[in-house]
């Protein structure tokens, strides 16, 4: 199972009540943590999640508001007696501009590893979880995510009996190793059924509408993503600053065929963005206006 939690929702400055967007994902003792704007710690610390435990953060891009909590973020793994090492994964020059922010936290007890995308789409698995960065249509380089847990599929075990594999490497073979026996050299595909169905969560704020962020969003169980405006005047505003409107947040959403979809980033001079809620379910009736904290269990199917 996946847990989700979305630690705020706002964009461009925090309000009260309505922290930074950020949002952290736990998967079998593993956390990864997208964005890291300002008030991320005090967010996680109110939802009841620890900040040690944070192996992954993926960064979307480097305006402040996605990126300014993470000098005290950091403080806080450390003060938290944390050495396991860190990767942090972002667009072009992220470690140049993360050792920027990290004048005021320079001493830190564990490593911090970097991986840099540069090209359009990449993929990286890491800690069970298989990443996928895109690029989307903001103002400057600025990637979304695409989170899966993958499944393998069933064990068979009456066919391990009848190919006479010893029991105690059954469990090896559905790790995916390969094991000799007796000369024998037996395979996992020998004994597992088809992949099936994992768990997918798609996040993309800071964009223009684009065809890859519904490729990308395809079928998703959980779709997050920036719904800046909502007032019927704003949409030549979000188009000039590279921006969503709540409404074509819903089509991307309806278009891919997502099974529920979370808005964030909105405007600071949106303070209800709830008023535009009959709006935005009338495109897609999946819509859910998020507000801090919001969380959610994603299980694998039939579980």
């Amino acid at each position: 199972m996946l847990d989700i939690c979305l630690l705020g929702t706002g964009g461009m400055m925090p309000l009260p009540g309505r922290w930074l967007t950020s949002l952290v994902m736990r998967y079998n003792g593993s956390q990864l943590l997208i964005d890291c704007g300002e008030g991320t710690q005090i967010a996680m610390k109110k939802a009841g999640i620890s900040s040690k435990p944070v192996d992954i953060i993926c960064l979307t891009h480097f305006h402040a508001d996605h990126v300014s909590g993470l000098p005290g973020f950091l403080l806080s793994m450390g003060n938290a007696e944390r050495t396991e090492p860190l990767t942090i994964i972002g667009p072009k020059g992220v470690e140049k501009v993360v050792n920027s922010l990290r004048v005021i936290a320079p001493e830190l007890p564990f490593e911090i590893n970097y991986i840099e995308l540069t090209q359009p789409e990449e993929e990286i698995a890491l800690n069970g979880y298989v990443i996928s960065a895109y690029r989307v249509n903001h103002n400057i380089m600025c990637y979304g995510y695409s989170v899966r847990i993958d499944r393998a599929g069933k064990f068979d075990a009456i066919r391990a009996k009848s190919l006479n594999i010893p029991i105690k490497m059954w469990n090896l073979l559905q790790k995916g190793n390969i094991i000799e026996v007796d000369g024998n050299v037996y395979t996992p595909d020998m004994v597992m059924g088809p992949p099936r169905k994992g768990i997918k969560v798609t996040y993309c704020t800071d964009s223009r509408p684009t065809d890859i962020i519904a490729a990308y969003a395809k079928d998703a169980d959980l779709f997050i993503c920036e719904g800046m405006y909502g007032e019927a005047d704003k949409l030549s505003k979000a188009r000039e600053y590279k921006h969503m409107t709540m409404y074509e947040a819903a089509g991307l959403a309806r278009d891919a065929n997502a099974t529920e979809l979370w808005l964030t980033h909105y405007s600071p001079s949106m303070v209800h963005p709830e008023e535009f809620f009959d709006k935005v379910r009338a495109i897609f009736p999946a819509a859910v206006i998020a507000k801090d904290g919001r969380h959610t269990t994603l299980n694998f199917e039939g579980e």
